[in-house]
């Protein structure tokens, strides 16, 4: 008899710890993104570290695929007077203002005013707009023109529909600028600015492209962090950890799968931004 209790106490102890198990694997698998990206990448982003930068893209910010952007003035193509210049645009199915309800938001710098337009000219640093009609000063001159939403932490939404990319000219130029709106471009869209406190851990890298694809073997983007190289084959927002503080270098090229720079006036970009410590 008492060998039989011991047996079943053994087989009972067994069951439990095999039920345990099986409750820690379903827990895992049903991490979410979110709880992913507080400790790493997402499976959709390999780590890539190099001189104690690491890089790495992710995927699982909240999807907006019915949101659409409509630029309605200025017309493409259109001829305005230099100065201030009034944007107008339809939003449909995608909220400005609203704080982007994930917890990216509170791993990278976070827009307190909510998602938003960027509006890039000339692949100038970008201006945020909140509302759908603004005035911005245009120069004698053509200028490109993209529009896209933005979730409140900057991300750029990047599906057909939620940009807008034209030309518009203002005055009447002595030189005209060939730009064709069909050909492959790449925009820059963040880091920007400064960084302080705990906005400096984890800083957020994004781009935006019109007419292309990325891959493996395709074509790529090269970002060169303060000097040391990365090569992107996804089109997705990418973190940088290990920034130093002060003023940091980003270089983006859009390149072919043999690494030649791809044609275009804004497919070679470099710009700085400041990490500084908290107060």
């Amino acid at each position: 008899m008492k060998k039989t209790y011991m047996f079943l106490a053994s087989a009972l102890a067994l069951s439990f710890t095999a039920c345990d198990t099986t409750r820690q694997t379903q827990e895992a698998e049903n991490q979410t993104p979110t709880e992913a990206l507080a400790t790493g990448p997402t499976p959709d982003g390999a780590v890539m570290s190099k001189n104690g930068l690491r890089v790495f893209a992710f995927d699982d910010s909240q999807k907006y695929p019915e949101s659409q952007l409509r630029l309605n003035t200025p017309p493409a193509g259109s001829v305005v007077e230099p100065g201030p210049v009034e944007f107008n645009y339809s939003v449909s199915n995608f909220q400005l203002t609203r704080m982007t309800p994930h917890s990216n938001a509170d791993h990278m710098a976070n827009s307190q005013q909510g998602q938003h337009i960027h509006n890039i000219v000339d692949n100038e640093p970008y201006t945020a707009h909140y509302e759908t009609s603004f005035t911005k000063d245009l120069k004698e001159g053509d200028h490109v023109v993209l529009s896209f939403l933005s979730r409140s932490y900057h991300e750029s939404l990047k599906h057909q529909g939620a940009y807008d990319l034209r030309v518009v000219t203002a005055g009447r130029p002595a030189e005209r600028m060939e730009f064709d709106t069909k050909a492959p471009h790449m925009f820059y869209s963040r880091p920007k600015g400064e960084y302080v406190g705990p906005d400096t851990e984890r800083i957020m890298l994004d781009f935006y492209l019109v007419n292309t694809e990325l891959s493996t073997r395709g074509n790529k983007v090269r970002a060169t962090i303060n000097g040391t190289e990365f090569m992107l084959e996804k089109w997705m927002p990418h973190m940088i950890e290990g920034l130093p503080m002060g003023e940091n270098t980003i270089k983006l090229d859009l390149v072919d799968n043999n690494g030649n720079l791809i044609p275009g006036p804004f497919n070679s970009v470099t710009r700085t931004f400041t990490l500084k410590p908290a107060a």
